[in-house]
């Protein structure tokens, strides 16, 4: 069981996998802490350390039925092309997201998100979990396969896993306050997590997209907003107290 602690290539496939897994996992911590954030204040640390701690479960679950997941591929029916478990799960995954980000951005701009759409009361923490949950599949399915492709043992997946999990839930928090505070970085997030399930969509279709290209471009994006965050800092910093603008706060 513990054979790869001498091989070399085994602990380089582990800080791979770990770092991809890392990278894997930005785009669920967004969707975590967009959720959370719905939540009253005393309960979103909590619910991010769920959140993430349903995400590693499903990833451990899957690793550990691998010969399910092979069999995810064997085509199901036939509509213009063959359609698989694995594509069902990635456009069902993608169309939730989608439905759910737009969902989301309607909120932020009518201020749903404070009020309840057409007076309806908060989301209960039950039902954030549970719509975590479902988004974790998903995203899972994509990580367990990465680390299927990437390393041999079973036991260098789990570790990289509970590695790349640990250091999600130390970022998690931080992420998710960052995002609260600025409402632009959040739309920016929620338009992302539309990509990402329009992505999805397109695997399930076997249209292949590549990641590096959606990598970077997020990247380049949250760069750019960096700078106009900074530059607006400066401006408010600059101006006379009396005519600075207060921003309201968040209750």
């Amino acid at each position: 069981m513990f054979d790869w602690i001498v091989d070399p290539n085994a602990w380089i496939a582990l800080v791979t996998l770990t770092a991809l897994e890392i990278v894997l996992g930005i785009d669920n911590i967004i969707f975590i802490s967009i959720l959370v954030g719905r939540l009253p204040e005393h309960q979103r640390n909590l619910g991010r350390r769920l959140g993430l701690g349903l995400a590693m479960g499903t990833r451990i679950l899957l690793l550990l039925s691998l010969a399910w997941i092979m069999r995810l591929t064997t085509p199901l029916f036939t509509v213009v092309q063959e359609i698989s478990s694995r594509d069902l799960i990635l456009i069902g995954g993608g169309l939730f997201l989608l439905w759910k980000s737009v969902h989301e951005i309607h909120a932020s701009l009518e201020g749903g998100e404070e009020t309840g759409e057409a007076g309806s009361s908060a989301p209960s923490f039950a039902g954030v979990l549970a719509q975590i949950a479902i988004i974790d599949i998903v995203f899972s399915l994509d990580s367990v396969i990465t680390a299927v492709g990437l390393a041999e043992h079973v036991t260098v997946m789990v570790l990289a896993i509970v590695i790349s999990v640990g250091v999600m839930m130390f970022a998690a928090r931080t992420i998710g306050e960052f995002v609260d505070r600025h409402p632009t970085v959040k739309m920016l997030a929620l338009s992302f997590l539309v990509l990402i399930g329009v992505t999805l969509i397109a695997e399930g279709f076997e249209t292949h997209v590549p990641k590096g290209y959606i990598y970077f471009a997020m990247a380049f994006s949250m760069a750019v907003e960096m700078l106009n965050i900074r530059l607006r800092a400066r401006r408010r910093g600059r101006e006379p107290v009396h005519l600075r603008k207060e921003l309201p706060l968040r209750t």
